[in-house]
C-alpha cells in the first residue's frame, strides 16, 4: 500500500475553518473504515454581517490628517479561534490517551494554525498531515485518500 498507514483505532481530524469531523479506523491499515465520533461546528458568517460598516479613523500624532485602520477580518479571526478549539479538544484527548496515531487534514493555513496551537503531546502523535479541504467530502472519499 502506498498511502498512510492508519492502524485500527487510529484518529482523522478532518477540519477547515467552520467544521471539524474526528474520525476513527475501524478497519485495518489496508482496509480502512472511519466511522465519526464526533463533529464540531462554529457559525461564522461572513466578516460583512459580523464588523462595522466602517472602517475606523486615526487622528496622526503629527499634522491635521487622519487615515483608516483597517477592518477586522472576524470571519478569519472565528477560524483562528475554531482551530485552537480543535487543538484543545485533541489535547484533551491525547492527555487521557485516547488515540496513539493521529492524520490530520485541512486546508494548509487551517493546518497552521491548529498545529501552532497544539501541545507537544498531540504534535507527538501526527503520522501525516494532508493539506486539503474535505470537510464536505463523504468518508469513503476520505479513506480512499488515505489509501492512496
Amino acid at each position: 500500500m502506498s498511502g498512510i498507514n492508519l492502524k485500527h483505532d487510529g484518529w482523522v481530524v478532518v477540519a477547515d475553518g467552520e467544521k471539524a469531523l474526528f474520525l476513527r479506523n475501524e478497519g485495518d491499515a489496508e482496509h480502512p473504515n472511519l466511522q465519526v465520533f464526533r463533529e464540531m461546528e462554529q457559525d461564522n458568517p461572513p466578516t460583512r454581517e459580523q464588523g462595522t460598516d466602517r472602517p475606523g479613523r486615526v487622528h496622526e500624532s503629527a499634522g491635521p490628517g487622519r487615515s483608516s485602520v483597517e477592518t477586522t477580518d472576524w470571519q478569519q479571526l472565528g477560524k483562528e479561534r475554531f482551530a485552537k478549539e480543535i487543538a484543545e479538544r485533541l489535547y484533551k484527548y491525547a492527555h487521557a490517551d485516547r488515540f496513539d496515531k493521529l492524520i490530520l487534514v485541512a486546508p494548509p493555513k487551517v493546518l497552521g494554525e491548529m498545529r501552532e496551537a497544539m501541545h507537544q503531546e498531540v504534535l507527538d502523535r501526527i503520522i501525516s498531515e494532508i493539506p486539503k479541504t474535505l470537510t464536505n467530502h463523504s468518508i469513503d472519499k476520505i479513506e480512499n485518500l488515505l489509501l492512496h
